[in-house]
């Protein structure tokens, strides 16, 4: 399992709290310093079954400054991915790849019930 966090992210902490609560082992990657690939988030889009506007940080201020919530709708798939790969804080966070398990952001019932 790998889980891709922000460590000062209080929602990534909860998750990774809820992961060795759970007894869950997993490695760690901070997704600041080891942004994810285009590549990576290509994959994980497709094993997630999300709509790929679920992968950005909507909330961030890096998101806000770009204006993206008016530029998203006028992006191919290609361009939003390598959108994403440029900068780690445009990604939604925490992610938990475990095989063809993608998760994005942490709902604990969401994570139970694809886990347990």
């Amino acid at each position: 399992m790998k889980f891709i966090c922000y460590p000062k992210c209080t929602t990534c902490k909860k998750a990774q709290k809820w992961l060795d609560d759970n007894g869950m082992t997993y490695d760690i990657r901070d997704i600041k310093s080891e942004n994810p690939t285009a590549e990576e988030l290509a994959e994980w889009y497709k094993k997630s079954g999300l709509p790929l506007k679920k992968f950005f940080n909507t909330s961030g201020l890096l998101y806000k400054s770009m204006e993206l919530k008016d530029k998203l709708p006028d992006m191919s798939e290609e361009e939003q991915i390598k959108l994403l790969a440029t900068d780690g804080m445009l990604v939604k966070r925490p992610i938990l790849v475990s095989g063809d398990t993608v998760l994005v952001g942490f709902k604990e019932q969401e994570w139970l019930d694809k886990l347990k």
